[in-house]
């Protein structure tokens, strides 16, 4: 009853943003659904005609925080909206007026369950930042360290869950009554958010993620990751240090603050590419918001509740495609998609690589400082619903962040070209990949033969062994030990074996 109490009022946002008339055009609605649709279009939008992601990023700021945040959980996935509606949705603007000091106050006491003033030995009223999730207060601990507080919303858990069947209703109710509409997988969609905003809703996962990103980085010049304080740390509260810096976009405070603007550059397009290829878990949201320059230099990435993770395999086939990209050579990007399962058989693979050919070009015929590979990536997996490409929501997450680094370093760096940099880093990682997988191969290759040989030569050293303890050296005063417990040895080399070829 609830679901339906809120239709009207989503359809009439909706027809207000001239949303109703995008859905229309794109001729999957039945006949009667599209015309009700464009009756609607007609009183309500007023002519209005923007782009339909820009009119859809609209509609759902004034939807409140659930569609805010499903909107920008859509702009992930170009395979299914396309890639400048997707584009545009990543503008998306994740801001609300913040609740007030008090209940902040109040919120956190009950969940370090005794007096905030015995924790904080200050503690910022005004918020640093309000998103629909949470809010941010920086404060001072006790023992002197400057922190950032992170506090969930009061009752935000349930609203978005709220939101959330009403998303998961009206999605399998458009499947039901639009069956063009399927291909969309629109349920799939909705239960893909589902599980991003499961995670976002519970502030300890977030910690983790920031633990995880520090371990893999703790090496790395040039590149920190706050420390997470653990103990005062709980699902709807997160402590972790205050950062004090620049924005990574604003160019001219780096400069007045004596940073070198290229070395930044190669730092921020060495630390998306070490979290891409090496260890293949990278920071999904990195806008110029979440990024800062420290005094010393160093770049700080915060806000860690999307995190995005891909595997070896996953990890090749990209680095095997973006140099394909690079090298226009359309025929081995459909080859790539079809090794990796990715196309089924009955695809034409020439046919493919015309389609990526036709939405790319006019990317890829851009000067090259000015080629966006993260629109190339969405231009082609845009190319899913025409050719029923299997995209996995890895790679449409990655797609995303790739387009948000892209922006950060035009704005960082506007003459600067950080392909080339990034096709070294993926063809010397995707090169030393080869050439362990080589090393493995031969190890393999040696151990199959030693297994194969083993029974032979451990007959003959049995033999030999008999022979000496049938004859023991003249006057020797030396008793014959007993003899090498071969059956242990022979159980020994075996499971030697067996531990090798697992690990291979």
């Amino acid at each position: 009853m609830t679901i339906l109490l809120r239709l009207p009022v989503v359809l009439l946002v909706l027809a207000r943003g001239g949303i109703l008339g995008h859905l229309v055009r794109t001729g999957i609605l039945p006949g009667w659904l599209a015309g009700f649709f464009r009756s609607l279009d007609s009183v309500f939008s007023w002519g209005r005609r923007d782009r339909p992601g820009i009119a859809l990023a609209r509609a759902l700021s004034r939807l409140g925080p659930g569609f805010i945040k499903f909107g920008q959980a859509l702009s992930t996935r170009a395979d299914l909206i396309g890639a400048e509606t997707a584009a545009d949705l990543a503008t998306l603007q994740d801001r609300l007026p913040p609740f007030s000091p008090a209940l902040a106050r109040q919120l956190i006491s009950k969940e370090l369950d005794q007096p905030l003033e015995s924790v904080f030995a200050t503690f910022e009223d005004t918020p640093v930042a309000a998103a629909s999730i949470a809010q941010v207060h920086f404060a001072t601990l006790t023992d002197g360290r400057e922190v950032a507080v992170k506090i969930l919303r009061p009752g935000i858990r349930r609203r978005v869950e709220k939101d959330i069947r009403f998303f998961r209703a009206m999605a399998g109710f458009v499947e039901l009554i639009a069956p063009a509409t399927r291909r969309l997988r629109l349920v799939h969609a909705v239960d893909q958010f589902a599980y991003i905003s499961d995670i976002e809703l519970d502030l300890r996962l977030e910690g983790a993620a920031a633990g995880k990103l520090a371990d893999n980085h703790h090496k790395d010049d040039g590149i920190h990751v706050p420390w997470i304080e653990w103990k005062l740390t709980t699902e709807h509260m997160l402590v972790m240090e205050r950062i004090e810096g620049t924005r990574i976009d604003d160019r001219e405070a780096l400069k007045a603050a004596g940073h070198d603007i290229d070395t930044i550059t190669r730092t921020a397009a060495r630390c998306f590419f070490v979290q891409v290829f090496r260890d293949g878990y990278f920071h999904a949201d990195m806008h110029p918001g979440n990024i800062f320059i420290r005094d010393d230099g160093a770049l700080v990435p915060i806000d860690f509740g999307i995190m995005g993770d891909l595997s070896l395999p996953d990890r090749l086939f990209l680095a095997r495609l973006l140099n394909a990209m690079l090298d226009r050579d359309y025929s081995q990007v459909a080859s790539l998609h079809a090794e990796a399962g990715m196309i089924s058989p009955a695809v034409s693979r020439e046919g493919f690589a015309q389609a990526v050919r036709a939405v790319t070009e006019p990317v890829m015929d851009k000067p090259m400082g000015d080629v966006s590979l993260g629109t190339v990536l969405g231009q082609i997996f845009g190319l899913a619903r025409r050719f029923d490409i299997s995209v996995q929501p890895q790679f449409t997450l990655l797609q995303k962040t790739m387009v948000m680094a892209e922006g950060v370093g035009r704005q960082l760096n506007p003459d600067a070209n950080m392909w080339p940099l990034a096709r070294d880093l993926a063809e010397d990682w995707a090169r030393s990949q080869q050439s362990l997988s080589s090393q493995l191969n031969e190890i393999a290759d040696k151990a199959l033969l030693l297994g194969l040989r083993l029974p032979d030569l451990l007959d003959k050293a049995e033999k030999a062994l008999d022979r000496l303890a049938a004859s023991p050296p003249e006057h020797s005063s030396i008793h014959p030990s007993p003899r090498p417990g071969l059956p242990w040895g022979w159980l020994g080399i075996i499971a030697g074996i067996v531990i090798l070829f697992h690990i291979l």
